[in-house]
């Protein structure tokens, strides 16, 4: 029963986070010739299902991924000197604590002076060790950050070209070539929420990653499910595939500071995308509607 009830909630985490895996397909094919669109969206997809079975079988290289493979000050970064002062900084704030009068109104705010203190503490340990992890986020972000402005700059180019040449000069292998680097970081993220979420150690090792691999085949199916009228949606409204190129930004930055080592809650990033989706709809409907009342 647990693991069932793993594999619901495990499928349904995959298939949210699959969400910008099917914009980033969606942008990226739209400007390859039409017939070679839906052949790229499977690839993608296909190649993300492998990459992420892949990554679950080898859980033990994955998981030293977090390891620091070099720190930055090593080469030149003062991190003594900010641990150093961080921690006179933490003792100050705990003798403040002790100091005060337990029924003084600021109590509270001096206690969470000493908890913000730690967690900069934390950061400082995490910022100046640089992991696999975060070279592969570091780098796929990059990576997104590029081509989200690449397309953005590839849309006005087209819409102020008469012939429509800025969307011809992109080939099939170097579509594939870009779902595959972008699949590598999205699989990343997806298989380190997988390990987070479902037990996989001891005597459950294989019942979790069957449990996993499960949950991403699911993920995938839906994703496949969706991907063409996604696609078709997104390309036949100009405005949507801004703001979907925004979104893929977005994401891009969020990618490069979990990099170098600052956490995002990622609740508050879908929510915010899918407020601005939830706007964008309403304008469509307006201008839907508006059209429809215009006399011919």
């Amino acid at each position: 029963m647990e693991f069932l009830i793993a594999l619901i909630a495990l499928s349904a985490m995959e298939i949210v986070l699959g969400i910008d895996n099917i914009v980033f397909l969606a942008i990226v094919t739209s400007r390859l010739p039409i017939g070679q669109q839906p052949q790229a969206r499977r690839l993608g997809l296909l190649l993300a299902l492998v990459l992420r079975i892949l990554l679950l079988l080898t859980l033990s290289i994955m998981l030293q991924l977090d390891q620091p493979l070099f720190d930055l000050s090593d080469i030149g970064f003062p991190k003594a000197a900010w641990i150093e002062a961080a921690q006179h900084d933490i003792a100050d704030a705990e003798q403040a604590v002790a100091a005060a009068d337990p029924h003084a109104a600021n109590l509270r705010e001096l206690e969470y002076e000493v908890v913000k203190r730690k967690e900069w503490l934390h950061t400082i340990d995490e910022f100046s060790g640089v992991s696999g992890k975060d070279l592969i986020l570091l780098c796929g972000g990059l990576f997104l950050i590029w081509k989200s402005v690449h397309e953005i700059h590839a849309k006005f180019a087209k819409e102020h070209d008469s012939g429509g040449a800025a969307g011809s000069k992109v080939s099939f292998r170097g579509v594939l070539i870009s779902i595959g680097l972008m699949d590598l970081v999205f699989s990343l993220d997806s298989v380190i929420t997988a390990v987070g979420m479902v037990n996989a150690h001891g005597d459950s090792f294989w019942i979790g990653i069957s449990v996993m691999v499960a949950a991403v085949v699911l993920a995938v199916c839906v994703m496949l499910a969706f991907a063409e009228p996604v696609s078709h949606f997104v390309e036949s409204n100009p405005t949507l595939k801004v703001l979907a190129l925004s979104f893929l930004l977005l994401i891009g930055v969020m990618l490069v500071a979990e990099g170098i080592g600052t956490h995002f809650n990622k609740g508050y990033i879908y929510f915010a995308m899918a407020f601005a989706l939830l706007v964008e709809m309403l304008n469509l409907r307006i201008k839907h509607v508006t059209t429809q009342l215009e006399p011919a």
